[in-house]
């Protein structure tokens, strides 16, 4: 393991103000799950560790009707799909919480840190992404806001520049007739990558007969997780049926830019989008009309 200092942060504004102090130089510990590997692999550097996880504002769940959900980007996983609004509220983050490593990592491990390792292949993202996560980001003395769909600019790389961290996720508070759901694809149970995920997020006619919004988005098929408002914008008007999820399907595959690697070819990828596009959508149309 490289040497390095550790400053438990006293507040967000301390936080930043560290990171812009160091220039570079400094990195911010959450859950740690990622970062530790990466420090230890010497696959990153770093001269500091700012601690966040005693701030109260990144460690904050809570959930208003007329808000939404706030996310701090320090939560562990454990605590997001066991909250009985976020049960209730967001399925697919639910699904997503639940896949991220192993027990025990999701005892320590964030959404929010899944999103700042910014990994094509991350859970959290296209689940967030179909639930129109923003992003609150942190300077030392102000904020901005970004769609959790423009956060990502390459792998390993995210919008924020020095000095900046991620404080918290909100998600609007969903409409009626909303469902939500995130499947992914793995070679094996558990503690793998996903091969190919697909996230999609569908809001129903008051007759739950139609559909009058939908967001599908992909991971693991681009250089960064995929917004894809074409496949979405095919569903709207329609009757949730097989024949319009294949539609949707096939503009999910149009949209991908899959490779070929050890876990699998850029043709089985492309075929895995299809079928996990129809699967997640019939999933949330399922829960919409519940």
């Amino acid at each position: 393991m490289q040497p390095f200092r550790y400053i438990r942060a006293q507040n967000v504004e301390h936080a930043a103000t560290l990171l812009q102090q160091q220039d570079g130089r400094a990195r911010i510990l959450a859950g740690g799950t990622d970062l530790i590997v990466a420090l230890r692999e010497r696959r990153i550097a770093a001269e500091l560790l700012i601690d966040i996880k005693g701030v109260p504002e990144v460690d904050e769940l809570t959930y208003d009707a007329h808000d939404g959900l706030r996310l701090g980007a320090a939560v562990p996983c454990h605590r997001i799909y066991r909250h009985a609004d976020v049960l209730r509220h967001y399925p697919g983050i639910v699904d997503a919480a639940s896949l991220i490593g192993g027990v025990q990592i999701q005892g320590r491990a964030s959404l929010g840190g899944n999103l700042c390792n910014a990994s094509p292949a991350a859970d959290s993202i296209p689940a967030l992404i179909v639930h129109s996560a923003i992003c609150d980001i942190a300077l030392p003395q102000t904020r901005r806001r970004v769609p959790v769909e423009e956060f990502c600019v390459a792998p390993g790389k995210t919008v924020l520049a020095r000095g900046e961290f991620l404080a918290s996720l909100h998600l609007p508070p969903p409409p009626p007739g909303f469902g939500a759901a995130y499947l992914r694809f793995i070679p094996r149970n558990e503690m793998d990558i996903a091969v190919v995920g697909v996230g999609a997020s569908v809001q129903l006619d008051a007759d739950r007969r139609h559909i009058v919004a939908a967001r599908i988005a992909l991971g693991a098929v681009a250089p960064t997780p995929l917004f894809v408002p074409e496949a979405g914008a095919a569903l709207l008007g329609a009757a949730p049926d097989d024949a319009v999820f294949a539609r949707a399907a096939e503009l999910a595959q149009a949209a991908a830019r899959p490779i070929t690697d050890m876990r699998g070819t850029a043709e089985f990828r492309r075929h895995l989008v299809g079928v996990l596009t129809r699967r997640a959508l019939a999933k949330a149309v399922e829960r919409a009309s519940k």
